[in-house]
């Protein structure tokens, strides 16, 4: 979802590349509750953090404690940004929970990267 929203958000000014620690594959609410916001991620794949191990970044950011506890170190001058957030998979309960677990994350990540993309303006001045 992070990737979908900073794809969007930044109009191609950004470029993006999103994995994680255990991927097992793209989750159809994800793709679910980006479509209610008019940014299709159908497109995307799950990739593992693994195939970006020895690129370099500007920044990596995890959005769960558990990538950040396992993911790799990056080169020198990547900076490390920790945006913890729960996992919706995690969610026990029917599909209305599930959704709304999922709503939450996204609506948090969004408004996490809209201030991250503000800062990176600010500093670029």
């Amino acid at each position: 979802m992070g990737e979908g929203f900073l794809r969007a958000m930044s109009r191609g000014a950004v470029e993006v590349r999103s994995a994680g620690t255990r991927p097992i594959g793209l989750h159809p609410l994800a793709v679910r509750v980006m479509a209610e916001q008019e940014i299709d991620i159908s497109h995307q794949r799950s990739k593992s953090v693994e195939l970006f191990r020895d690129q370099a970044f500007d920044y990596v950011i995890t959005v769960c404690d558990n990538a950040r506890e396992q993911c790799p170190v990056f080169p020198a001058g990547t900076q490390r940004i920790h945006w913890s957030c729960p996992d919706p998979t995690a969610t026990i309960g029917g599909e209305a929970e599930q959704l709304a677990a999922f709503r939450r994350v996204r609506d948090t990540l969004a408004e996490r990267l809209r201030a991250f993309l503000a800062d990176l303006k600010k500093d670029s001045r």
